[in-house]
């Protein structure tokens, strides 16, 4: 198994880069995501210290853009113009803060059939990146898997535009996928399929890029995050795919609540070990608890 590091959706602190990155060291994590999903709040000095704060500390950075930061429009009017102005914007963010992937969601069918939808998202995206380009903002982006069973965003959707552009990266969100296949992401075998079909699309020694959490589901389609344990989802076979692959991997949990962080934390960080490893670490901490109890 690769490199496994792990962290929050959230920046942990708006106070200042250094503040942020002593709770993400003290929490004991190697990842962060900056999220921008409900609108932007960094500015740029803000971003270089962070990013430079973040390398020494050896914590992976991710930018999320906003919502509505998405590709594919049907018309090239005031809405898809503000799109491009927010991803541009993510890019040049990530780009100060030296963050390895910007990701976004994949937009919606709008009426289409599904393969004319994939190509306007293909196309407008390629426009982007040569805008980019010209700013020097030529980051990688990743597309990411949604909850939504009947629109744009299906783990085939964000493999086809990952595949079309090498510098777009497929986003796995196995909480996403859970509800969509209305709760099919119980076995290791199920997780395995989706990452050997992301690990033959990306770079030599990209990582995985993965979203996790619990989730909530009615009909097929993602209701809300819930705190890990209390719905049906659970880390270790997680664990156990990416184990097969010697691929690394960043895992970013979007559970609601700190203690569910830490709960999957402690899962991930058995990646790696033997089964006897493991057993006896579980016994170790158990022992502790007694002891705390006593």
């Amino acid at each position: 198994m690769g490199k496994l590091r792990y962290g929050p959706a959230r920046v942990p602190s708006r106070q200042s880069p250094a503040d942020a990155i002593r709770l993400l060291k003290e929490r004991k994590y190697t990842a962060c995501e900056i999220d921008f999903a409900s609108g932007f709040w960094m500015d740029y000095p803000w971003a270089e210290e962070f990013g430079k704060l973040a390398r020494k500390a050896g914590i992976a950075l991710s930018v999320h853009a906003p919502i509505a930061g998405f590709m594919g429009h049907v018309e090239r009017d005031k809405k898809q113009r503000m799109a491009v102005g927010m991803l541009d914007h993510s890019a040049g963010i990530a780009k100060a803060a030296g963050a390895e992937v910007v990701v976004f969601h994949p937009g919606f069918l709008l009426g289409r059939e599904r393969k004319n939808a994939i190509a306007s998202v293909v196309e407008q995206l390629a426009e982007l990146r040569e805008r980019l380009e010209g700013k020097g903002r030529d980051v990688d982006f990743g597309v990411e898997v949604m909850g939504r069973v009947r629109e744009l965003g299906s783990a085939e959707d964000i493999f086809a535009i990952s595949k079309a552009l090498p510098w777009v990266r497929p986003v796995i969100d196995f909480a996403h996928l859970h509800a969509v296949t209305d709760g099919g992401f119980t076995t290791v075998k199920a997780f395995r399929e989706i990452l050997s079909g992301a690990n033959k699309l990306l770079p030599r020694g990209a990582p995985f890029h993965i979203h996790f959490s619990d989730i909530a589901y009615a009909n097929r389609n993602e209701s809300r995050h819930l705190p890990y344990g209390e719905g049906t989802l659970r880390v270790d076979p997680l664990r156990s795919a990416l184990a097969r692959f010697a691929r690394p991997a960043t895992v970013i949990t979007e559970s609601p609540d700190e203690t569910s962080h830490q709960a999957i934390r402690a899962v991930l960080s058995q990646a790696g070990k033997s089964s006897s490893q493991r057993a006896s670490t579980a016994s170790a901490s158990s022992s502790r608890s007694r002891l705390r109890r006593n």
